[in-house]
Formats: structure tokens, sequence, C-alpha cells
């Protein structure tokens, strides 16, 4: 219960700029601060896959030829793509930098974020970024010890992450999983999956297999938790549904992990990256379902994203496996989408950059009205 008092106070905090009569008041922080949180980095999870997504169709442009009718490799825009990697790293570190003075100066508004069952999954996503951005430096060698420990240094928070969240899913009577489960809590699934798909590309197979076996466990059963809708659909504001896309990153991000670990995109890989397709499908053939959360800007849109990436960057592997039509047609139409989601979100949000840091996130701010929608 003291848990939970606190969530709510210091939600209201972050929730209520209007808080500023008495002590307390006078203390409070800087808006900046109590308006960031771990969603936040869900834009520069976007950035780092999209430089991810670059680096790879540059890579294998040389066998397959629609991607290179379509690019043009010979003149393929590398000052571009460095461009987009320097802003990438510039936008990780500042929300980094950000977020560690948050953690240490307004501790009760991170803890806060930790006890709520929505902004407790955005955890994951900072250690994500930088698990994807490592994997992006086109000045960084896999083999270098500087590598293996930045490898260490942002796979071992998601795994102590695991071990708290994972568990209180079965031993605690207050975290049940059919109680918090939403579409946020794939977020853990994936942090997972990026750490085994990162391991396996540095030669790590065994540690690979580990963490892998981990996130896929516990993405049945997340899966279909949810899939069953036994934590309710109305507990979730319909400001968030555009987290839906995240049904489509677990599995791209589950076959691109199988396929670093197995050494080709065989069969398992397959098999999931259908999946992701399925349901990428069935999300945009519903476009009434994000009706209410695309009638203003929020910074949930960036949702839409980096789970597209996750897909183009599997259709990328399946096309190199299978080198059909289909498959480059799939690739490729993929990729399109991705990229120009991405530049559309982007160019929308320099346009609303008065509203990127809002004073009622829907994230953390529907808290207090009872999950209505």
């Amino acid at each position: 219960m003291e848990d939970q008092e606190l969530a709510k106070s210091s939600i209201q905090i972050v929730t209520d700029p209007q808080q500023g009569d008495g002590d307390f008041g006078k203390k409070s922080p800087p808006s900046i601060f109590t308006r960031l949180h771990a969603g936040y980095f869900r834009i520069s999870l976007s950035f780092g896959g999209q430089v991810l997504l670059w680096k790879t169709l540059s890579e294998h442009v040389y066998e397959t030829q629609a991607i290179h009718f379509i690019l043009h490799i010979h003149t393929f825009p590398s000052m571009a793509f460095l461009l987009l990697w320097w802003l990438s790293l510039c936008i990780l570190i500042l929300l980094s930098v950000l977020y560690i003075f948050k953690c240490i100066f307004y501790f009760n508004l991170v803890k806060a974020e930790f006890l709520h069952h929505v902004g407790v999954n955005y955890h994951f996503t900072p250690w994500i970024s930088w698990l994807v951005f490592l994997q992006t430096g086109p000045f960084v060698n896999e083999n270098d010890a500087p590598y293996h420990i930045l490898l260490w240094v942002f796979v071992v928070p998601v795994v102590l992450l695991d071990l708290k969240i994972y568990g209180q899913w079965f031993t605690t009577e207050k975290r049940f999983l059919s109680m918090v489960a939403n579409p946020t809590s794939q977020i853990s699934v994936i942090g997972n999956l990026v750490g085994a798909w990162t391991a396996a590309r540095m030669g790590w197979k065994e540690s690979a297999v580990c963490i892998f076996t981990l996130g896929m466990a516990h993405y049945l059963v997340v899966f279909i938790t949810l899939y069953q809708r036994l934590s309710g659909a109305n507990r979730f504001p319909a400001m968030l549904r555009p987290v839906f896309f995240l049904f489509v990153a677990a599995p791209s991000m589950g076959s691109l992990a199988w396929s670093s670990i197995s050494g080709s995109f065989d069969m398992p890989c397959k098999m999931l990256f259908f999946l992701a397709l399925f349901l990428f499908s069935s999300l945009i053939c519903r476009p009434a379902l994000f009706k209410k959360s695309m009638k203003k800007f929020n910074i949930t849109w960036w949702a839409y994203s980096f789970p597209l990436t996750f897909l183009a960057l599997a259709s990328a592997e399946y096309a190199q496996q299978v080198k059909g039509v289909v498959a480059s047609a799939i690739m490729l139409i993929i990729s399109a989408i991705s990229v120009l989601v991405f530049l559309g979100i982007l160019i929308i949000t320099a346009v609303n950059t008065d509203s990127l840091l809002c004073e009622n996130d829907p994230c953390l701010g529907f808290m207090d009205n009872n999950y209505k929608t």
C-alpha cells in the first residue's frame, strides 16, 4: 500500500504542474524532469533502428538486384548515413544524461514509473536503444574488448529487470500477469531478444541462447495472456494504442535473434517472421483502432516507428535467404513503409516541439483518470 501511495503521489507531481502552493511546491523539480520518462527512449530506439536498417540494406545490396536497382548503390548517400548515425548518438546520449540526472535527484518520480503497470516496461527501452545502437557503429569492431564490455553493461540491467518483473508475475499476489498485462509488457521480451541478437552477432552463442530462451518463454506467456484479453482492454487508454505495434516488434526481433544464433534464416525464423507479418496486416486493416490516439500528437506516436523497422530488418534477412521476387518485393515495401513512417513522425515531432514534453502525458497521466478512454 505504501508503494502504491508513493506512486500515486509522485504521478500527481508529474501530471499536475499547478501544484505550487506550500513548502513542497517550492521544491518541485524543473518541468523537463517532471515530464521526461523512460518512454522517450522510443525516439532514440527509432533512430537507432533506422540506422541499422540502412546499414543492413547497404550490406546486402549487391546480393539483391531489386535493391540495387532501387537504391543505386554506387551513389549510396554515405554522408547521409553518417549524419543520421551522429544524430542518433546525440539523441541517445542526451536522453541518457537527462534520465540519469532524474534518477539521481528525483528518484521518487522514477520509482513512481517503476511501480506503474505501464511505466515499468519502458525501463527496458534505454538498454534496448543502446544495444541496437551498438550494432550500428561504422567505427566499431565486434571483436574489440570495449565492444564486449559495453554489451555486458547494457545486457546485465535487462536481466536484472527480468528477475524483478518476471519474478513478480508468479510470486506476488498484487502483480499477477493477468492483472497487469498490457501491450507494453512485450518490451521486456524485446529487451531479451535484442540482447540475444547482439550477443550472437559477436560470437557469444551460449549467452545468446540463454537470453533468447528467457525471452521466448515469457513471450509465449505474454502473447497468450494479451490474446485472451485477461487483463481487460478497458484498462488501457486509447491514447496509448500505438503501442499495439509492439505485437509486430516481438516476433520480428525473435526471428532476427534466432537467425544470428543458428547462422541462417531457417524455418523457426520464417515462422516468427510470418507471424509478425500477419499481426502487422491485422493492425493496418483496423485504422479505427488508432483513431482517438491520432487526434493530437504525443510521444506515443514513436511506437509506430521501431516495430516497423524491426519488421523491415527481418524482411531483409528473409529476402537474403529466399532470394525470390516475392521476398524482395515484401522487403522493399516494408522497408519503404518503415522509412516513410519514421520521416513522417520525425517531421511532425519537429513541427510540434512544444508538445514534445506535454503536461498531460498519456503514458503516466491517465492514472489519475481511473483509466478512462
